[in-house]
């Protein structure tokens, strides 16, 4: 009890201040000037993430991609599911932590939460609205609404700006540090992680390399250096990708098919060619931006199209120098790890789930927030 009023303090001070204060391992918020945090943006942008009112047809909302229980992101498909059963073409990144990224989508395109929440709605596979002007119209539409962004925006009222600036708001309280690893490295509790844990962190840093991209600083870390890698996924997707697939039959259980059989019957992937789609530099072809690994246990499946299912997979992937192609990045070699180094590496991704994940989702989930 004693952690979940702290909790919710801690909330209405980030609210109403103009940065939302930092966990332990994490740096400071960077907010816009004109759009300071107030406790009713971020009421109203709760409330829109989950209104499945903003899409189309009224079947979709940001949080049916973005699942709070499903560690902000959906971890039952490589890549979600959009308007009326569209397939989409990447994986629904993570929104925990999101207020820390210069760049937005796995491509880089937009650069600011206010504005990148337009993608999904317009995009005709995602939330399929026709245009700007229906979106506003709908939510003028809507009584409830009206008084909502008043208190949010006084004499502004519904606009393209006011609804971009309330998801925002919201988005930017979802700051998720404080973990096992944040209180050994940066706290000072020694016994925070365990002997396993600690030589993963070693191998990370290390023989791994894996701090090369997702990188890690003496005051905090946010495991990402936020550029675009060509690790190989994507080229070998274009490519004809793998024979074999695996697909859950149910909850944990796999099997693999031919995947010949299953493109025989499946709608034919987009093509995807990465950051080369915004840059238009060849370099850029099939290079997609470092997640960063906070709260990486909590968001399977993983690579810019959910191609991997495990962490596991991601560390042997990794092991075996990503897929090789003329773009790949010069940073990706064999590692030549061990069974029990790959152990490892796992358990020490596993200590960075933040500590107040259940707080979040809690708060997600306070009644209040219909149209869910």
């Amino acid at each position: 009890m004693k952690h979940a009023v702290c909790f919710a303090f801690a909330l209405a001070v980030a609210a109403c201040s103009s940065a939302p204060p930092a966990e332990l391992g994490l740096p400071a918020i960077a907010v816009p000037a004109d759009n300071p945090q107030t406790p009713e943006k971020v009421a109203l942008g709760r409330k829109l993430f989950f209104d499945r009112r903003l899409s189309f047809n009224g079947t979709m909302s940001c949080a049916m991609c973005h699942v709070p229980e499903q560690g902000f992101t959906s971890n039952e498909l490589a890549t979600p599911l959009g308007f009326e059963g569209r397939s989409l073409r990447r994986n629904a990144p993570t929104v925990l932590n999101v207020a820390y990224h210069p760049l937005l989508f796995h491509d880089g395109r937009e650069h600011a939460l206010e504005t990148q929440v337009w993608g999904p709605l317009l995009a005709g596979n995602e939330m399929a609205n026709p245009s700007v002007g229906h979106v506003i119209a709908r939510l003028r539409s809507l009584p409830e609404y009206a008084d909502a962004f008043e208190r949010a925006f006084p004499g502004r009222g519904v606009t393209i700006e006011t609804i971009g600036q309330a998801i925002a708001a919201y988005e930017r309280t979802l700051v998720s540090g404080n973990s096992r690893f944040d209180r050994w490295r940066y706290g000072g509790e020694t016994n925070a992680l365990d002997a396993a844990e600690q030589e993963g962190f070693r191998l990370f840093t290390g023989k791994a390399r894996c701090a090369s991209c997702h990188t890690v600083g003496e005051r905090s870390a946010l495991f990402s250096d936020f550029k675009f890698h060509n690790t190989g996924v994507g080229w070998r997707r274009a490519h004809g990708g793998a024979e074999k697939v695996r697909v859950e039959l149910a909850p944990g259980v796999f099997t693999e098919v031919d995947a010949r059989a299953l493109d025989a019957v499946s709608e034919r992937p987009q093509p995807d060619l990465g950051r080369f789609e915004v840059s238009l530099e060849p370099a850029d072809r099939w290079a997609y931006k470092t997640p960063s690994l906070r709260n990486v246990a909590l968001t399977a499946p993983y690579m810019h199209d959910g191609s991997l299912a495990t962490l596991e997979a991601v560390v042997a992937f990794y092991d075996a120098g990503g897929v090789d192609n003329p773009g790949k990045s010069a940073l990706l070699a064999p590692l030549g790890l061990t069974a029990a180094e790959r152990a490892a590496l796992v358990a020490f991704l596993r200590s960075l789930t933040g500590g107040n994940i259940a707080q979040l989702i809690a708060h997600a989930r306070e009644p209040g927030t219909a149209y869910e």
